[in-house]
């Protein structure tokens, strides 16, 4: 029985011919799980191809996760699914609402035909690399979320750059790669810009920024605003139920200091929006209601999974920079 067939002058090259061969093979049941597929060195004698050829055909369906090499074996079939076009890691640094919306955006515009495969690093420089080793050679693309980990461009570039998507934060030594991205600095600084006309109206702004997962460019979009408007300002790493002083405006990253800030100035009996103010980041649906609502500044994740889909399914090569707004509530 004849697995794999080559035609020259056919216009496809030899490899994809490979590929072809194999699965239509298996999608014919002429091979079943866990049979062996002819050697490589079989498979290059016959046809008279290079070794690099078999070998990149057969390392592509292995990434599929399609066949499965055994080291001094060969290789066998692990999946009788051919139909997938790309087998995709997704390394996340933690699942919250947001980051569901994301995922789901890019599952949704994906579509049935890739598989996808999440794992989370937990910002944990560590389990990152761990994560990204053991997965180097099993998949087909890379989507990266390398968030401020120092160490992930490092890690990132021992992966086939041709591979690799970088989502929600970028640096510069992660240009080179096609990404999706947030511009904290921009977004942070024009989001304050839009609402200075309601900020003008208190008397200091307090960032409350740990620094620990938080993007460091919203510090820096913060810290350019004020000094640039000439608002009296203050950079917090927690709150742990300060006083809240009159006229104040808390710009918040993080939703566990948003509850504890709200419950502080039930505390004081104070007003949201006329005693003090508060700008979130990142919406929610609970944020239209909770308070008469929360001032956010917010990315579309939906969107910014769509876009992170197509650029894989298209095999674009593009940095784009995904959009944020500010959304006006009661809290300012």
């Amino acid at each position: 029985m004849k697995i794999i067939s080559i035609q020259n002058n056919l216009g496809i090259p030899k490899y994809k011919q490979i590929i072809q061969s194999v699965e239509k093979a298996i999608a014919e049941d002429q091979l079943s799980k866990d049979e062996k597929l002819p050697s490589i060195n079989k498979v290059c004698l016959e046809f008279s191809l290079s070794r690099d050829t078999v070998l990149l055909a057969y390392e592509e369906l292995k990434k599929r996760g399609i066949i499965y090499a055994i080291l001094g074996k060969g290789y066998y079939v692990k999946s009788l699914e051919v139909t997938q076009k790309h087998r995709v890691f997704l390394l996340f640094d933690e699942l919250n609402i947001f980051k569901e919306d994301l995922y789901n955006s890019i599952l949704k515009h994906l579509g049935s035909n890739v598989q996808v495969d999440i794992f989370f690093h937990h910002f944990n420089a560590t389990m990152f690399k761990k994560l990204i080793e053991e997965s180097h050679g099993n998949y087909t693309r890379y989507i990266i979320m390398p968030t401020n980990l120092v160490e992930a461009p490092a890690i990132v570039k021992t992966l086939p750059v041709h591979e690799v998507f970088i989502l929600d934060q970028t640096n510069a030594e992660l240009k080179s790669y096609p990404a999706v991205f947030q511009n904290f600095v921009k977004d942070m600084y024009d989001a304050l810009t839009q609402a200075t006309f309601r900020l003008q109206h208190y008397k200091k702004l307090v960032l409350i920024f740990p620094g620990f997962r938080e993007p460091v460019g919203m510090k820096e979009g913060f810290l350019r605003f004020c000094e640039d408007f000439n608002f009296k300002h203050e950079i917090i790493t927690e709150f742990d139920q300060r006083e809240i002083a009159a006229q104040e405006v808390y710009i918040i990253p993080n939703d566990r200091d948003l509850v504890s800030v709200i419950e502080q100035s039930k505390l004081q009996k104070l007003t949201l929006g006329t005693d003090f103010g508060i700008i979130s980041y990142n919406d929610t649906p609970l944020k239209k209601v909770v308070e008469n609502g929360i001032t956010t500044i917010s990315t579309q994740f939906e969107s910014m999974g769509e876009i992170m889909a197509k650029m894989i399914l298209q095999g674009k090569n593009e940095q784009i920079e995904n959009e944020c707004s500010l959304i006006l509530r009661n809290s300012l």
